[in-house]
């Protein structure tokens, strides 16, 4: 049966049919108990790196992929079905790497390099514990000193935190200045003055190593300033134009999986006389409209992402495509445990993880309520 993935080039579908292999294969099996524990999956990481998926936004001339914004994020969704703590961790090089290559110079650009070539893991440090959805109210501060900047702050909620050994960071010269005295810098989390604080024990998306980041009299080299001073929320909203885009990816592939296990069930699961439930209308209109928001959210992700690899920049467009595949992903895995009914809610079956999962993509990357307000400030705009 062939389906809108035919669409896709050769190159595109071997690399898809690849990671889904090492989903099935590798994530899935892997995860089960790091997730309990909520532990890094450090040996899925090695592996992911020696296929080339922890560099493959990078450019060839960095040693990296090169691949464009739309073939990573049909890449991220299978890796997200496989574990969606551990895409977050794939994601974090793309966004952690993404300013410098877009926004620095040489010296930053091989900073970079350096670290996701040799198997390195990054982070982007935004938000704070009085600063999510309004980053200009950060705390994080920065001083000039001779030929460094001594920046002391504290960050949270940080997605590879624990184990980050580059960090993206955004720190701002006077507070006063709000938005206009942010400035963005590449900190080695070796440097003296950086500690990791707290590990999160979250609900779901729990093999990510979400820790606050602290920053205490750290030294940071001047060539580490990314463009100029208090340019920081420029270069921000540039990434972001970029990464948004391939933000429902991660919450259709976890809501994906969700959806593949509902079947399963609902097609074994017999009764009222020995009839499979997927037979039963009650059951057979969920299957069916869980079916139909997945394809409408994917195509509307894959859409955004065309776009911006045109070099068509939509915010609404953008923030729309994250916020309904963020929606659509908690409505399909919240169907999936109803499907399975009392073993929906079981640890013994997977759709209860899920359900976990997929909260975190209406409230990380801008919560669906920050995205409806860029929505409607774009269409509202004279």
């Amino acid at each position: 049966m062939k389906t809108s993935y035919n669409l896709l080039t050769d190159e595109q579908q071997e690399l898809r049919l690849m990671v889904r292999e090492f989903a099935d294969k590798e994530i899935i099996p892997g995860v089960k108990d790091l997730d309990i524990a909520g532990e890094f999956p450090h040996e899925l990481y090695r592996k992911a790196f020696d296929m080339g998926l922890t560099t493959m936004t990078l450019p060839e001339q960095y040693g990296g992929m090169g691949l464009d914004i739309f073939t990573y994020s049909l890449l991220k969704e299978e890796i997200a079905r496989g574990d969606a703590g551990f895409a977050g961790a794939i994601a974090g090089c793309f966004m952690g790497s993404l300013p410098a290559l877009l926004s620095g110079t040489d010296y930053h650009k091989n900073l970079v390099a350096e670290c996701l070539n040799n198997g390195g893991v990054m982070a982007f440090c935004l938000t704070e514990p009085d600063s999510g959805s309004d980053s200009a109210s950060m705390r994080t501060t920065y001083v000039d000193d001779g030929d460094s900047f001594v920046m002391n702050g504290r960050k949270c909620f940080i997605s590879n935190g624990g184990v980050a050994d580059l960090l993206l960071v955004f720190a701002t010269k006077d507070r006063s200045l709000g938005n206009k005295g942010i400035s963005c810098f590449l900190v080695e989390t070796k440097s003296a003055g950086v500690s990791v604080g707290k590990h999160e024990d979250k609900l779901g998306y729990r093999t990510s190593a979400t820790t606050d980041i602290i920053f205490e009299d750290c030294r940071v080299p001047k060539a580490n300033l990314i463009g100029a001073e208090c340019e920081g929320m420029a270069i921000m909203n540039r990434s972001l134009n970029r990464t948004r885009p391939t933000a429902g990816a991660g919450a259709i592939g976890n809501a994906q999986y969700a959806y593949e296990c509902a079947v399963d069930y609902a097609k074994v699961r017999t009764s009222f006389g020995g009839k499979p439930i997927c037979k039963f209308q009650g059951v057979g209109f969920m299957l069916a409209d869980m079916y139909t928001q997945l394809e409408a959210a994917r195509q509307m992700v894959w859409h955004a992402c065309r776009c911006a690899d045109a070099g068509v920049v939509d915010r609404k467009l953008f923030s729309a495509a994250k916020c309904f595949a963020a929606d659509v992903g908690m409505n399909v895995c919240t169907n999936a445990v109803q499907v399975l009914g009392g073993y929906g809610y079981s640890r013994e079956y997977p759709v209860e993880k899920r359900f976990r999962d997929a909260k975190i993509y209406q409230i990380f990357e801008g919560t669906n309520q920050i995205q409806r307000v860029i929505i409607n400030s774009d269409i509202c705009k004279d």
